[in-house]
């Protein structure tokens, strides 16, 4: 089995049901299998490609990334999803770290890739404009044979530390991780799963696009998170019935007016931390809705955890292991650690990565005895739920003392009018280094730092408490909403 043969057998059975929803746009299965059929033609007879070849798919969030990735994985391509986000140079970088020499992409980003052109002149491009033009091929394909040991995927991680990696996921890897995230979510041909973040992300990748089409589900498409109305329009009249998505978007929900409903039966927060406060906000306007915090990372193909949907959901946990899945806490030399102790958390199993694309030392360094180094923190209680302290490089030690952020941070985020938080930590002659909360807030006008640098000090330990708390307009985010820490530390170093 691989991806495209899974997404064939859900076309062939759902034929006549609606794949995708866009606004007023709609695609049937059988629409979306002859789209991926005739992109398949196209790459194998108009650009020869071979299998195994690496195939770029740079496309903001539109209906035509589906039948390109289906397509580019049925003619046997390794298909490499490009961050929009990102500057010309860094995506030359991973054009050429790939080696990529053609990209679908498509009319809206022309300007962007006549720059990327100028540093790789070689590079190819096919526009999804031209879809509606293609036919699939009348003969069967020549399709090369790609099962479970293939690559499908490389995944260029966001390279918060020197240039990203591109993680090597094969379909198998895929596949193990849409079956375990099928079983632990109970996910059934009538669910709709409402797309909002980037489908380059690893997250939307799986979980809002494999994993649907994989059981005959359908995908509700956003068109744009604004305005706020519209967006909650279309959830409404598609009937939306999963969200997954990051903890921001829950903490808007939380603050819509009562006679609005929505007709999700379920939550799922990842690609980043679930503070208490947003899952206690959300969970009082929605009873009926349980919203579960996950975890994962693009090298597990991502998913690794989750609160079971049937409960018991416990706040400040990533849950327990989803199926066929194990997870260990261990210290630097790989030994198991006891419960309630911390250590780096440890992953095994059919989801992850075979390894860094062109870097055997990264891969040696994120691989060990078959396990995934993840370069999170954490530890498990008695009763089996992980905890995630923090990332490894996140962790502060002022007086040699370990302090985890995000202790820090759902604190700050008990005291009134706070909208966000996020601490890093800053060189101090004394200490060593000192948190420092960089916050938004409902109201920075009346906000108050002193008064809630008072609220931490009678609730956390003194060398826990951070030197200064600074109010900013906003945090700085990735494309995928994870916060940068680098890009704060850079901040405080330039204050």
């Amino acid at each position: 089995m691989n991806l495209s043969e899974s997404f064939l057998h859900s076309a062939a059975t759902h034929a006549d049901k609606t794949a995708i929803f866009h606004g007023e746009a709609l695609l049937t299965y059988e629409q979306l299998r002859h789209q991926t059929l005739a992109v398949a033609a196209l790459l194998l007879h108009t650009y020869q490609i071979q299998p195994g070849q690496r195939i770029g798919l740079w496309l903001r969030n539109r209906p035509e990334f589906i039948p390109a990735l289906l397509g580019a994985l049925h003619a046997g391509a390794i298909v490499v999803p490009i961050n929009n986000f990102l500057k010309p140079e860094e995506i030359a970088y991973l054009l050429q770290d790939a080696g990529i020499d053609l990209v679908i992409s498509e009319a809206a980003l022309a300007e962007e890739r006549t720059r990327v052109q100028a540093l790789r002149p070689q590079l190819q491009t096919w526009s999804v404009d031209d879809l509606p033009t293609l036919e699939a091929a009348a003969e069967p394909l020549p399709i090369p044979a790609r099962n479970e040991e293939d690559l499908a995927v490389l995944i260029y991680t966001s390279g918060t530390t020197g240039h990203p990696k591109g993680a090597m996921l094969t379909h198998g890897n895929l596949l193990h991780n849409v079956e375990s995230c099928r079983r632990i979510l109970e996910v059934l041909d009538h669910d709709r799963f409402v797309l909002m973040l980037p489908m380059f992300h690893s997250f939307m990748l799986t979980v809002c696009v494999l994993l649907p089409l994989a059981v005959g589900g359908s995908i509700v498409l956003i068109k744009s998170l604004q305005p706020v109305k519209a967006m909650l329009g279309e959830i409404i009249a598609h009937q939306g019935t999963v969200l997954p998505a990051m903890a921001q978007i829950f903490r808007a929900l939380a603050g819509l007016p009562p006679e609005i409903q929505l007709p999700l039966r379920l939550g799922v927060s990842g690609a980043g931390p679930l503070p208490a406060e947003i899952l206690r906000g959300f969970s009082a306007r929605f009873p009926n809705i349980p919203l579960i915090e996950g975890y994962g990372l693009s090298e597990a193909s991502p998913v690794v955890s989750v609160n079971p949907l049937r409960g018991p959901a416990i706040p400040g946990t990533v849950g327990l292991p989803i199926p066929n899945v194990e997870v260990s806490i261990q210290d630097e030399e790989g030994r198991p650690l006891d419960d309630l102790v911390e250590g780096e958390i440890c992953v095994r199993g059919g989801n992850v990565m075979r390894g860094y694309w062109n870097d055997p030392k990264k891969t040696a360094e994120a691989l060990r005895n078959g396990w995934l180094l993840t370069g999170d923190i954490g530890h498990r209680r008695p009763d089996g739920y992980y905890v995630i302290t923090d990332r490894k490089k996140d962790m502060l030690k002022p007086n040699g003392l370990n302090v985890y952020p995000r202790e820090i941070e759902e604190v700050i985020y008990r005291f009134p009018g706070i909208k966000e938080a996020a601490v890093v930590g800053e060189l101090d002659e004394r200490r060593g280094e000192r948190a420092v909360a960089f916050v938004t807030a409902d109201d920075p006008a009346t906000f108050d730092s002193q008064a809630l640098l008072a609220f931490l000090k009678e609730r956390l330990a003194d060398y826990k408490v951070p030197r200064r708390a600074i109010l900013v307009p906003a945090l700085p985010r990735n494309a995928t909403g994870k916060i940068l820490k680098t890009r704060l530390r850079e901040w405080l170093a330039q204050s």
